[in-house]
Formats: C-alpha cells, sequence, structure tokens
C-alpha cells in the first residue's frame, strides 16, 4: 500500500514533535477513511494526542490516550503501509509505564528510638 502525502505529513509532524498538528492532520484522515485505515489512524491520532499530554505535563491524560492508542493500533496489521506498529506500540507502552511511575515523591518519618 502507498502512503498518501497527508499520512506521510503526519508522520513527519509526529516524529518532529507537533504532536497538535499531527492530530489535525490524522483527524482529517481519520473523518473519511473506512476499516481497516479508520481504526489505524484513530490509534495514531490518539498516540499524538498522548505525547501532545505527556509533553504538556499532563500524565493522566496522556496514560489514557495511550492504552486507547495502543488497544487501537493492536487491531491493526502491524505492518500496515509498511509502518512498524510493534514498535510505536512498544514505545507508547513504555512511555505509559514510565508516566505511571511519576508518582508525587513521599516522605516517611522514621522513629529512631523509642521514649
Amino acid at each position: 500500500m502507498h502512503l498518501s502525502d497527508p499520512l506521510q505529513q503526519a508522520i513527519a509532524q509526529f516524529n518532529s514533535g507537533e504532536y497538535y498538528a499531527c492530530h489535525d492532520t490524522l483527524e482529517a484522515l481519520w473523518a473519511e477513511a473506512t476499516e481497516p485505515d479508520r481504526t489505524l489512524y484513530q490509534g495514531l491520532l490518539q498516540i499524538a494526542v498522548a505525547c501532545y499530554h505527556a509533553s504538556r505535563s499532563n500524565a493522566r491524560g496522556a496514560i489514557l490516550l495511550l492504552g486507547e492508542g495502543t488497544h487501537r493500533l493492536q487491531q491493526c496489521d502491524t505492518s500496515h503501509y509498511g509502518l512498524d506498529l510493534e514498535a510505536l506500540i512498544a514505545a507508547a507502552m513504555t512511555l505509559q509505564a514510565q508516566l505511571h511511575g511519576q508518582a508525587p515523591p513521599s516522605i516517611v518519618l522514621h522513629i529512631d528510638r523509642l521514649n
């Protein structure tokens, strides 16, 4: 299958960290698509928005969208349009795990001796 110009543009935007622009490009593709492309575009779109949220310190929003996006991409042919979706899914899951670990630090009061 051939990558359309808008999909190439979305990939370039994603890879350069222009996640909001990537979202807009993918949304236009998604709105017009039929399956299986529709699921692919929505999964990519959700991963892009997750990265946008992560870049703006919204870990909760990023975690939710990474989960939804990876779920959709796991339904796709892993080499759809020659894209390495397995690597993207693995990277998204790694980012999700990292974001889960960003809990506020906890402090503990230790007692050295009892009176």
